[in-house]
């Protein structure tokens, strides 16, 4: 077989990257304003599930090209709902976070399994897709060797993505409510006195990881699968998480780290065109994204430093 070209894997770097992309920036709202989110990972699968049941029925109903739309619009909200389980159970009641958010997981997991069967009649993953997103090239910058078939001949979730990494970067770090938002991460009885509403700012917060994080998912099944199944999120909502840590929770640093996994996906799906890779067991080839996971949050270890009041509950009777 030809070898493949640098811009052939650049491009399906950024296809696996998009999602993590989302689900990172989600994140990374969700734990700056001071709340722990590992269920991103369930939150993804509620997106996914969203999008695909809400994209089959638009199709169904005609509605050609708007309906992988219709499907993130409905990712989002789905997304934004399940957070606010997350955010009443860690927030309002003070709830272990960890442990509430991995009871989303969970939760994600099965009730979406279960709706799926529910109402696809007994099966248990939705009919194809038949109008999810369509790759777009940029005129004239696809024509560039490289970057233009590796970057501007893309999907637009991925155009989306790269906007919102500058647009939540400027969110945080140069609007007042950034300020806020970081505020009650970090000093959130010092926010209180200066008249910040620390409560709602963490409800904010991780409704926004709920939405990101959904569209997250939705990229998924828009662009990849095509279809919902129990395994079409397959941990890609942790490897999201390694991504925030490992970027020391800036959505530049997130997003850098997003396309290092994504391109540790890439190579795994490439390895398997090579003749040779017939001698290794596959369940090698496929821990391939899992493994440098692992290794990459080791050598995060002591260097990320998370926000002073992660995790703490807030208590403003107490101030």
């Amino acid at each position: 077989m030809d070898l493949i070209t640098l811009g052939q894997l650049l491009n399906t770097t950024l296809v696996f990257s998009t999602a993590l992309i989302f689900t990172a920036l989600g994140g990374i709202f969700s734990e700056r304003s001071g709340v722990i989110n590992i269920g991103l990972e369930g939150l993804m699968v509620f997106g996914a599930f969203g999008s695909a049941v809400a994209t089959y029925f638009a199709q169904e109903a005609g509605l050609g090209g708007l309906s992988p739309w219709i499907g993130v619009i409905a990712a989002i909200i789905i997304g934004v709902l399940g957070s606010l389980i997350h955010a009443v159970a860690s927030i309002t009641f003070k709830a272990d976070q960890t442990i509430s958010g991995t009871v989303i997981n969970f939760l994600a997991t099965g009730s979406t399994l279960y709706l799926v069967k529910l109402i696809f009649d007994g099966s248990g993953e939705s009919p194809l897709i038949t109008e999810g997103f369509n790759k777009f090239a940029i005129p004239f910058l696809s024509k560039i060797p490289v970057i233009g078939e590796g970057i501007f001949n893309s999907y637009p979730t991925t155009y989306l993505a790269f906007v919102l990494v500058a647009v939540t970067y400027y969110v945080l770090y140069k609007t007042p409510f950034g300020l806020r938002l970081r505020a009650v991460g970090e000093h959130p009885s010092a926010a209180d006195t200066l008249g910040v509403k620390v409560l709602r700012m963490r409800y904010i917060g991780v409704m926004l990881s709920g939405a990101l994080a959904g569209i997250g998912g939705a990229t998924i099944t828009l662009t990849t699968t095509s279809t919902f199944a129990h395994n079409t999120i397959s941990g890609q909502g942790y490897i999201a998480i390694a991504a925030m840590i490992f970027g020391k929770w800036n959505p530049l640093g997130a997003f850098g780290a997003a396309v290092f996994f994504g391109f540790s996906q890439a190579i795994r799906n490439y390895v398997q065109l090579f003749d040779w890779s017939q001698n290794i067991p596959q369940e090698f080839i496929f821990m391939i994204p899992y493994v440098l996971t692992i290794i990459v949050l080791a050598g995060a270890v002591g260097r990320s430093k998370a926000p002073s009041s992660l995790g703490e509950p807030y208590d403003p009777s107490k101030r």
